[in-house]
């Protein structure tokens, strides 16, 4: 049966310059494929969902009507011909002196495909899925959000840029643009670091019924909190999601007392939060930033919450060695040994060599200038002439109970100014 099976299929046959596997399959009866899945192919089949129950809405604000693209073009080669004629801006060009202004290069983005953008970045960071479900928008409002940090300098809030907690302590600056008659609330959550309870949130900031673009006159429903990585967790994500409402709202059962300090009643969902007013609030506006862990948060827990800090690490499995051998070849004798007793034992066997050669009354012997120089007797094993040429150098579990500075490099007076 196997030499049926392999007469059936055909020998490579190199098609371009790259293949992915060595054989073609010209069967249609052994139900073979007819090349070997990539890793995009084998995932998208594992995590394949049902498009009739699963895809994405969008619940974002409907778009502008789209210009014509004769008015686009020739606003394009007016402004192009104006350039051209003017002398000036050539020569700057030449020269390098040359003036961008940015921020009517941003506008222009936003006008065309800077939504469409930033929504690709949210989908690839996960934002809509985490916070939304199966539900998504366009960021028609460009939200402008930035920390000050003295004087004139100020950390801004992108789309996935690192900020350290430290830079982040106060409520930031947030802009946007708007009709003065209409109503927002704005949102800063944090979808990765809620301590007791999967697949929920902290609000860290909460305003409502802004009216306009003045954000100081809002409701504050949750006051300003700091994000607060723990420690060993890595990045978590903070996110600005503004509101654009259709009248002013009632927000009383959302607001807590002492919610300044209580993470408990800081706990949220995003995506209960719109569903019960999807009706009412529809997101408008996008901006989010990374935040790992600083000293900051350990004060934080400290003063803020009264706490301990929790600190997350990775629980290693014991390392696997296989059966001993009364021989184990090309491996030295002493490594071998170490591999099966106690990590303690060993370091107990290194501490105890270093206190007998410690004396507090005495001034401590100088290390070796040239560790590598200095001779062993010939009679010495070649295990133990391994091991006492590693401890020289520093080299391996000498490290877990003495700080080893390595072999000095300059004169022995000018290290141990005490043997003059």
């Amino acid at each position: 049966m196997a030499f049926s099976v392999l007469r059936r299929v055909a020998t490579f046959r190199p098609v371009g310059s790259f293949v992915r596997n060595r054989f073609i399959a010209v069967n249609e009866d052994l139900n073979l494929p007819a090349f070997g899945k990539t890793l995009e192919e084998e995932m998208k089949e594992r995590n394949y969902v049902d498009p009739t129950l699963y895809y994405k809405v969008d619940i974002g604000l409907p778009r502008e009507p789209f210009r014509k693209r004769k008015d686009v073009t020739s606003e394009r080669l007016a402004q192009q011909k104006t350039l051209r004629a003017d002398k000036n801006f050539e020569k700057l060009s030449r020269y390098g002196e040359l003036e961008v202004p940015v921020e009517e290069v941003q506008k222009e983005w936003l006008k065309g495909k800077g939504p469409q953008h930033i929504k690709e970045i949210a989908e690839h960071y996960g934002v809509f899925q985490h916070l939304f479900g199966d539900a998504y928008f366009f960021p028609r409002v460009s939200l402008d959000v930035a920390y000050h940090q003295g004087d004139d300098i100020y950390a801004p809030v992108f789309y996935g840029n690192q900020l350290k907690p430290k830079e982040v302590i106060q409520e930031p600056v947030v802009l946007y643009e708007s009709d003065p008659e209409t109503f927002w609330t704005l949102v800063l959550t944090n979808p990765d670091g809620h301590l007791t309870k999967d697949e929920s949130e902290y609000v860290h900031w909460m305003i409502g019924n802004i009216p306009g673009s003045d954000v100081s006159k809002g409701e504050v429903i949750f006051d300003y909190l700091q994000p607060f990585p723990m420690k060993g967790i890595g990045f978590q994500r903070m996110v600005f999601v503004l509101y654009k409402q259709e009248n002013k709202l009632d927000y009383s059962k959302l607001k807590k007392e002492n919610s300044g300090v209580n993470l408990e009643d800081r706990t949220f969902s995003t995506y209960n939060f719109y569903r019960e007013r999807q009706n009412l609030i529809t997101p408008a506006g996008l901006a989010f930033f990374q935040s790992d862990w600083d000293v900051s948060v350990t004060e934080f827990f400290h003063t803020k919450l009264g706490t301990k800090e929790p600190i997350y690490e990775y629980d290693f499995a014991p390392p696997y060695y296989s059966e001993q051998t009364y021989f184990p070849v090309k491996e030295p004798f002493n490594i071998y040994l170490d591999k099966y007793r106690d990590p303690k034992d060993i370091n107990r066997d290194y501490l105890l060599q270093r206190l007998e050669n410690e004396n507090p009354f005495s001034r401590p012997k100088p290390k070796l200038r040239f560790p590598n120089a200095e001779p062993l007797p010939r009679s010495m094993p070649s295990w133990l002439q391994d091991k006492v040429k590693r401890d020289r150098l520093g080299w391996g579990r000498i490290n877990e109970v003495e700080e080893y500075d390595g072999p000095p490099t300059d004169s022995l007076h000018s290290r141990f100014p005490w043997t003059n």
